[in-house]
């Protein structure tokens, strides 16, 4: 699944048009190396996202379709930003 459809389908950003904007701009990182929209995330990568409200998450697993509001945190967890 790309990263910028994750951080969307999660809930981690509202939209995947803001969530690929993000990675175009270099504010995406992936265990510690900027990655583009299309980057292909896996379970266990930490993901850190730049900017005013900076925050970092681990991926616990991937989705396959849509995600309930009240099943997103089984996806990821939020860590202490760096």
């Amino acid at each position: 699944m790309r990263i910028d459809d994750f951080l969307s389908t999660v809930g981690v950003i509202k939209r995947r048009t803001i969530a690929k904007e993000l990675g175009q701009k270099g504010l995406i990182t992936v265990n510690g190396r900027t990655v583009k929209p299309a980057y292909q995330v896996k379970i266990r990568d930490i993901i850190h996202i730049k900017g005013n409200r900076s925050v970092t998450i681990e991926v616990l697993d991937l989705p396959a379709g849509s995600v309930p509001k009240e099943k997103r945190e089984q996806y990821f967890k939020q860590l202490p930003s760096l």
